[in-house]
């Protein structure tokens, strides 16, 4: 009769333990990605980092300079009397002003239109996401064909349809365009479906709220990060656009910035002083995107990750 050692068991078993941790460090180490794999990707990123704000560098270099110096020195280097409050002053008061006059039209494009687009957009979406009637998906079949129309090929068009109705060369010429967002009315529709419970709607109206009562109050709260994310592109479209308001206006007061710096360029040949006035003029352009990329960008993360995960 064979007989165990007091405790052969016990130290048997404890033999074929893993010791403590020792699951979770392999696991991290399954999870973690190679060093070389790292390095390739942060390589790639930092490349790719420097492709993009490379333009915006030289753009903030070249506002320091005089016309002279714009041709004349390194382009990625300060001259030797960098005077970018000067300049900036200059472009400002250039022309009795008329730099800050184009400035508040895109100020007043962009944000109207963008704000507008977004209302729009979120009852549209709302509206097709949430009441079932005949022919809905039809409906947002032809939203999805909008998003896939460039807007440039429908420039022309609207300058005849405007110009019939008599809006040509005024500012609803290129208000009235920028509300229609068909991207925007995509992503109200996914986001709304996924974050805005038919639960919540109908408890709403057991409670005696009224269809537009529980669009503003609730729908609009539950859809925040969609509608800053619609708010940010259509901002970003509009301040941006060159083509649709170089076809409906004429009249200079009305120009945007965009529009109005090409002008510039246009003339440049002559004055070459607007060579610098131009840079510097692009350089106060992009600073309203760079705000509003900068405080929005944690919402415009989460609307599209919403709309993108949960459809």
């Amino acid at each position: 009769m064979r007989t165990r050692a007091p405790g052969g068991r016990g130290r048997g078993t404890a033999s074929r333990t893993r010791a403590p941790g020792g699951r979770g460090r392999g696991a991290k180490n399954r999870t973690r990605a190679p060093v070389r794999q790292r390095i390739i990707t942060s390589s790639l990123l930092a490349v790719a980092a420097l492709y993009f704000l490379a333009p915006v560098y030289w753009l903030v270099v070249s506002a320091t300079k005089s016309s002279a110096d714009l041709f004349g020195t390194f382009g990625f280097w300060f001259s030797g009397h960098p005077r970018p409050l000067r300049y900036l002053a200059d472009v400002l008061s250039y022309d009795h002003g008329v730099y800050a006059r184009w400035f508040a039209n895109s100020l007043l494009y962009a944000g109207v239109g963008a704000v507008c687009a977004t209302l729009l957009s979120a009852a549209a979406g709302y509206a097709l996401a949430k009441f079932p009637f005949r022919g809905r998906e039809t409906v947002f079949g032809l939203v999805l064909a909008g998003v896939l129309i460039p807007s440039t090929a429908l420039a022309l068009p609207l300058y005849f349809l405007f110009s019939a109705l008599g809006l040509a060369d005024t500012y609803g010429a290129v208000l009235i365009p920028s509300v229609v967002s068909p991207f925007g009315v995509y992503l109200c529709r996914i986001y709304a479906a996924a974050a805005v419970p038919d639960a919540l709607l109908e408890a709403a109206r057991i409670d005696g709220a009224g269809e537009a009562r529980i669009f503003a109050g609730l729908g609009l709260r539950l859809m925040g990060p969609a509608l800053v994310t619609v708010f940010l592109f259509q901002f970003v479209h509009i301040w941006n656009n060159y083509f649709l308001p170089l076809v409906m206006l004429s009249d200079s007061g009305l120009y945007p910035v965009q529009l109005g710096l090409t002008t510039w360029i246009g003339y440049a040949d002559r004055q070459p002083v607007l060579y610098q006035y131009t840079v510097g003029g692009a350089l106060l352009s992009v600073l309203p995107l760079m705000v509003l990329m900068t405080v929005l960008q944690r919402y415009w993360r989460t609307g599209l990750t919403e709309g993108g995960v949960k459809a």
